[in-house]
């Protein structure tokens, strides 16, 4: 199957418990490793595995062809004949799945629990108020990959049990190797997604309009984090814009309900972003992220009214002042890949 308006459409075809999306790119290192995981999952229904490769360039798709042509019963393989991106790759994917509910997993991670559909399946069928089942990961950093010298074993930290659309909002728990939701959730992403480079939280945090998510105590899957990770790899200021960008477009898409909460998100990687550009000595772009922190209620914040005053001592005096030194070094980062 080749090409972006190739894919096979869901209506017609036999009911589905279980569509497993897998979106890979230039992963022929673990892309095996991905697939090997789902099939060996013991469950009492049936399921089926989209894989979407987005015009891998080496030798990902061969792979997939090869597992295709030995589970052709549970697999099916979207091969795309040009590269559209991770999100519109997702978005295809997605739109030939035919189950009840979708489980995630990109083609550099895998699933450790080989009762991990069972388990996740059984909690959603059993609380209908759920629209997102998702569990702890192991972090796998591979040589060179660690990221703003930051490491974790297991994440998220938080407790286990249900969370709403604002503790989403605030902070991602949902590693996407981990979840399973309700498919129909995504039966229209919306356009402006599809051109996010950060596309998991804001699908999590609409998800979650229409019921709790679900952390499960268990280490179910292991997050790989190595050098050619399409989202941590990328420069840490980079994620911080578009983490920005991200969050005015879902503030947006969600009509403004939840704006006191995104903004407070917002603001802290703007003062982040200002702080940078303060090191480089950038002082009109330095002027430009304070005014954007500021817009995003960055005096409300504990301490914004010190890092305000710090930052205009900066632009009037342009050294440095101790005030504005005690600004907030860092702000939570640690999120999933994209999807």
């Amino acid at each position: 199957m080749e090409g972006e308006d190739k894919s096979p459409a869901p209506c017609g075809n036999p009911p589905m418990k279980v569509s497993v999306l897998i979106v890979t790119y230039n992963q022929e290192c673990y892309i095996g490793q991905a697939i090997e995981s789902v099939l060996a999952q013991k469950v009492n229904f049936d399921y089926e595995i989209i894989i979407g490769d987005d015009c891998s360039t080496d030798g990902t798709r061969s792979l997939i062809t090869e597992f295709q042509r030995l589970r052709p019963d549970r697999i099916k393989a979207i091969l795309r004949d040009r590269n559209i991106g991770a999100n519109r790759n997702f978005a295809g994917v997605a739109a030939a799945s035919r189950g009840q509910y979708a489980a995630f997993l990109e083609g550099d991670d895998y699933w450790t629990a080989t009762d991990k559909l069972q388990k996740q399946v059984d909690f959603l069928d059993a609380h209908p108020d759920r629209s997102i089942c998702c569990s702890r990961v192991r972090y796998f950093y591979e040589p060179g990959a660690e990221t703003d010298n930051v490491t974790v074993d297991v994440w998220p930290a938080c407790p286990a049990g249900s969370y709403t659309i604002e503790d989403v909002l605030k902070a991602n728990f949902v590693a996407t190797c981990s979840a399973v939701c309700r498919r129909h959730l995504m039966d229209s992403l919306p356009e402006w997604l599809l051109a996010m480079k950060l596309g998991d939280w804001p699908f999590w945090a609409m998800a979650a309009r229409h019921g709790k998510i679900e952390l499960m105590d268990e280490i179910m899957a292991t997050y790989r984090v190595h050098l050619a990770s399409m989202w941590s790899s990328q420069p840490y200021a980079i994620r911080l814009r578009d983490t920005a960008r991200m969050f005015r477009a879902l503030d947006k898409e969600l009509g403004h309900q939840y704006s006191r909460v995104i903004r407070e998100n917002i603001a802290p990687r703007y003062l982040q972003l200002a702080v940078m550009s303060r090191s480089q000595g950038r002082r009109l772009e330095t002027a430009k992220y304070v005014v954007s922190y500021v817009r995003n209620g960055g005096w409300l914040l504990p301490d914004g009214a010190r890092a305000i005053f710090g930052m205009i001592a900066f632009e009037v005096f342009g050294t440095w002042y101790k005030v504005f030194s005690n600004s907030p070094k860092s702000v939570p980062a640690k999120v999933p890949k994209h999807r």
